[in-house]
């Protein structure tokens, strides 16, 4: 397999080639002892050993995954090369005194120019430079898997307003000179409010850093509040309460998917407490269900979203034909896949445990919705934990259910 070289640099490339190699040959070593288990399962001699030499190449393969998504997150960063040369002269005006802000909290007045007056010190901080906003949008893109599946709108206020049709418009055949016997009825129209949250992070820094010319303070601050927002986000778009933070595809009601209506979320059973069934086809038979619960529309551009520890069991599992149901990304950089649809892992998902939905599956673009506020402020405060200088760093940051079709969750109940 080669990599395009425009896309990583030399030592990068090899390093992940390298990576993803010994990731296929883990995975080829984990289908020889799992078949190994598997038979001896079928004559009911179950091998204490085998079943410790597969979860601990499991393990392993969860490590190697770790690692090669560390290698193509690392090399899919953004540069700010790019976007500095890009800059007109007032943006410039604008990044040299955010930087002389930043490093000796001077900002020289000119951060208070009329179109930079929302970030004004009297707000509550100043207005980081546009191409830095853009850096951490795009790092949190990557970084954060629910985000990199929905859709991402930002918005100049505090709530977006959408739409919905909840019912559509009647409709029927005529003739080109039949006449319309009764009228049609109008769509029945809601709307879903996405309000938007502050999102803060406060990294510190010491003033001899700061003060070190050398130092990129846009990447730095970018790369310290990457970690934080990521988590944060994380968490509420899939367990938020909508409170304060945005709300978590988990937290609407979930009811059967033989009784599924609008604002509602559709579930499908697993067909056992706390597992899949414990036949052949019976891990098989439930992730399909899941898979058809959902639209065909919906499935075209559909994830499975589950956790690290939900994915190793999965990836034991075999069809009726002996096919392994879990499949390696046919790439570096491309995600496993389940029946073919590409598996996403979050791991603010719960764990595979009685009544749990942890297994989701649907098309995430249609059915989530993160909104943006523009604009990353921050605070430099010098004095609450001297001698480090702390930055109150925060982006308003709201999401929630948009289409309650798209998405539908595994319960692992009997019913």
């Amino acid at each position: 397999m080669e990599l395009e070289s425009k896309a990583f640099g030399h030592d990068n490339s090899l390093e992940v080639k390298r990576a993803f190699e010994d990731f296929l040959a883990g995975f080829e070593a984990f289908k020889q002892s799992n078949d190994e288990r598997l038979k001896g399962l079928e004559k009911r001699a179950a091998d204490v050993v085998l079943d410790e030499k597969v979860d601990r190449i499991n393990t392993a393969l969860e490590a190697q995954q770790r690692r090669l998504d560390t290698l193509m997150l690392e090399a899919a960063r953004p540069s700010l090369a790019g976007d500095r040369k890009q800059a007109d002269s007032r943006g410039q005006e604008h990044k040299q005194a955010f930087n002389a802000y930043v490093r000796h909290g001077d900002a020289g007045g000119l951060l208070e120019l009329k179109a930079m007056s929302e970030g004004s010190n009297a707000d509550g901080g100043y207005t980081v430079p546009l191409e830095m906003e853009r850096t951490i949008d795009r790092v949190l893109a990557k970084t954060s898997p629910i985000r990199g599946l929905a859709t991402v709108r930002q918005i100049g206020g505090g709530t977006y307003r959408k739409p919905i049709v909840t019912a559509g418009a009647a409709s029927g055949w005529t003739g080109e000179t039949d006449a319309i016997s009764a009228p049609t009825t109008t769509p029945t129209l809601a709307a879903l409010d996405f309000p938007a949250m502050e999102l803060y992070a406060m990294p510190a820094a010491t003033q001899t850093l700061l003060d070190d010319s050398q130092v990129d303070i846009e990447q730095w601050l970018a790369e310290e509040v990457r970690t934080v927002f990521t988590e944060q986000e994380g968490a509420a778009f899939v367990n938020g309460t909508g409170s304060g933070q945005p709300k978590g595809f988990l937290h609407y009601t979930n009811v059967a998917e033989a009784s599924w209506s609008w604002g509602n979320i559709g579930y499908v059973a697993s067909g056992a407490a706390g597992a899949f069934l414990a036949d052949a086809d019976g891990p098989a038979d439930a992730l399909i269900n899941l898979a058809y619960a959902v639209k065909q529309s919906y499935r075209a551009n559909a994830h499975w979203v589950m956790n690290r520890k939900s994915e190793s069991t999965i990836r034991k599992f075999k069809d009726s034909a002996g096919n392994y149901l879990w499949q390696p990304g046919i790439a570096a950089g491309q995600p496993a896949t389940i029946f073919g649809y590409p598996v996403t892992e979050v791991e603010d998902m719960p764990d595979i445990a009685a009544n749990a939905y942890a297994i989701a599956f649907g098309d995430f673009a249609r059915g989530y919705l993160v909104v943006d506020r523009v604009g990353v402020r921050v605070l430099r405060d010098p004095y609450s934990a001297k001698p480090y200088v702390l930055f109150y760093t925060t982006k308003r940051v709201g999401g929630g259910v948009q289409n309650f079709e798209a998405i539908k969750l595994m319960k692992f109940a009997a019913s």
